[in-house]
């Protein structure tokens, strides 16, 4: 029996790195050699049991942000072979429920993702469907590759949000956030504004897109600052990417009247935010959620890396080996530098590109 090296998740707040069976993939699946898996916000709730279904699914190896190359393809796939580059869509939706049916499939009644719900990429091998792996193009570069998946998220809230040219939109929260105002700029939003409480993410999202930055922690009242920098009616979208309950009622606030919030932080179960329903009706405010990228979404992720319409290498702070993932996962809570982390089973060191 071939082994690997894995990350497992045994209980929350426990990884143990353990040496497991390498995968043993069926006619319809492709073996994938990680090259590297980035950390994201949500393997945070992963980490410390926020999500009460994603504990149901433990031990289980998680990380679902992976890059690598066809290690083995099975006998059914097509146009996949040993050495292609590749990014996978990592939803497994049943296909039959009702959900699915209808076009919906992110609602899926038995929705699977790999590594949230399916062993994933925080180790050296994954197995995943061939029909959900994509060829990465020679353009794109390993550590852009390895962003394809939160890229894809970030698609779908622009689809969802569908702001438009000349339009304002607020991005509260300067994480996978400054990719958002990416998105927006994109569209032809004016102007795009980020908070954030961090003056080393704020000054990314400067130099990278946004328009205006507000750092709420200098910042005696947010909502008026919006309003001041939109013509004193409020912002025409507002994307929450924070996930907490004060920040959606903040968004709520600074949005205009007949404005839309686009919800895509992921509060606990337990967090409840509260929203004046009068101003769904007399302000006609709008909410829309958007929860992950599924489908096309990939295809679209890498034609925007191929023609470098977004770069989102300058959040790469640091390269761990798959050995620190549990300290690097406790580190980016503590350490205002960091942004985005790459795990990679494939270095004995930890890189640093923060300054």
């Amino acid at each position: 029996m071939k082994t690997m090296r894995a990350q497992v998740l045994t209980e929350p707040y426990h990884y143990e790195l353990k040496e497991v069976a390498v995968p043993e993939i069926s006619d319809d699946e492709v073996l994938i050699k990680i090259k590297y898996c980035g950390i994201c916000g949500s393997d945070w709730g992963s980490y410390t049991g926020k999500y009460a279904d994603e504990v149901a699914c433990l031990p289980l190896i998680t990380g679902h942000e992976f890059f690598g190359t066809i290690e083995k393809a099975g006998a059914n796939s097509k146009g996949l072979k040993p050495g292609d580059r590749v990014a996978c869509d990592i939803c497994k939706p049943c296909g039959t429920c009702y959900h699915c049916r209808i076009g919906e499939p992110l609602l899926c009644s038995d929705f699977k993702q790999i590594g949230i719900h399916l062993d994933g990429g925080f180790a050296e091998y994954v197995k995943v469907p061939w029909m959900n792996v994509y060829l990465v193009p020679d353009e794109v570069s390993d550590e852009k590759a390895a962003f394809v998946e939160p890229l894809t998220a970030c698609l779908n809230a622009s689809h969802k949000m569908d702001c438009s040219i000349g339009r304002s939109v607020v991005v509260i929260g300067a994480g996978l956030g400054i990719i958002h105002a990416c998105m927006a700029k994109l569209r032809g939003a004016a102007p795009v504004i980020v908070i954030d409480g961090n003056e080393d993410r704020l000054r990314m999202a400067k130099e990278m897109v946004a328009d205006y930055v507000i750092n709420f922690k200098e910042t005696p009242d947010v909502v008026d600052e919006v309003k001041k920098l939109t013509g004193g009616v409020g912002a025409d979208f507002v994307l929450e990417a924070v996930g907490n309950s004060k920040t959606y009622e903040q968004a709520f606030q600074m949005v205009r009247k007949g404005g839309k919030v686009e919800a895509f932080g992921i509060c606990s179960d337990d967090d409840y935010a509260k929203l004046p329903p009068v101003q769904f009706v007399l302000e006609e405010k709008k909410v829309s959620g958007s929860c992950a990228g599924i489908g096309y979404d990939w295809g679209d992720a890498l034609t925007l890396l191929k023609y470098n319409r977004i770069d989102p290498t300058p959040l790469i702070s640091m390269i761990v080996p798959l050995e620190e993932l549990e300290t690097a996962v406790n580190e980016i809570r503590k350490n205002p530098k960091l942004v985005k982390v790459l795990v990679s089973p494939e270095i004995k060191e930890r890189v640093i590109l923060y300054k």
